[in-house]
């Protein structure tokens, strides 16, 4: 496995043994042991993992996710932390680092910023360089149902349209905190919003962005 993607995944793992099965997290209706249910059917059950994005697998997604959170929470953890079963796609190196970091990234924080005593997480310029190398290429998709235009920005300038549209909001921080933002964490996202004051509030309030 990739250094970000594996990085993220231990980070997780540990993350969801310390704070326990009933901590809360930033997905609503989850707990950590809906969470962590949820990372591992994405990763060994391509069959129902599906339902995530096709209406029509959403009950047998349920299904399983109910079948894996009845499981003891320690074994859920042991499972996230191992990895991938032997011939999952998600072994593949290159396969890993595009899926898994961002995905393992936004739910540690998930984690993090739902305890009432989190504090920032310093991050390595590398890191978030491959943070906004995978925003940059997905931002349309992150920003697809976003309710006006969408522009995210780093704070040296560099930019991405994440949905076309006016009037036009910048929302411009870290590459980590606009991934946070994009993908639908707006009230903890430690970004800056411009744009007409009706057209802010619209996207900050806005239940999802996109995917």
């Amino acid at each position: 496995m990739s250094t970000h993607a594996k990085r993220e995944r231990l980070l997780l793992a540990d993350l969801l043994e310390a704070t326990g099965p009933d901590a809360p997290t930033l997905c609503e209706g989850w707990n950590t042991r809906d969470l962590a249910a949820h990372v591992v059917v994405r990763e060994r059950r391509p069959d129902a993992a599906g339902g995530v994005l096709v209406k029509q697998l959403a009950p047998r997604l349920d299904k399983v996710m109910q079948e894996y959170a009845a499981k003891p929470y320690e074994e859920l953890i042991q499972l996230i932390r191992t990895g991938p079963p032997r011939f999952s796609p998600f072994q593949l190196k290159q396969l890993d680092e595009a899926a898994n970091t961002v995905e393992f990234y936004v739910h540690t924080e998930d984690v993090r910023r739902a305890q009432p005593d989190w504090t920032p997480r310093e991050l390595d310029p590398v890191f978030q360089d491959a943070l906004w190398s995978r925003l940059e290429r997905t931002a349309r998709l992150t920003g697809r149902k976003a309710p006006t235009g969408l522009v995210l920005r780093r704070p040296d300038g560099q930019t991405a349209v994440a949905h076309r549209g006016t009037p036009v909001v910048t929302v411009t921080g870290e590459p980590s905190e606009l991934l946070m933002f994009a993908f639908g964490r707006q009230r903890v996202a430690d970004v800056e919003l411009e744009g007409d004051k009706e057209a802010v509030a619209k996207v900050q309030e806005a239940k999802e962005l996109g995917i």
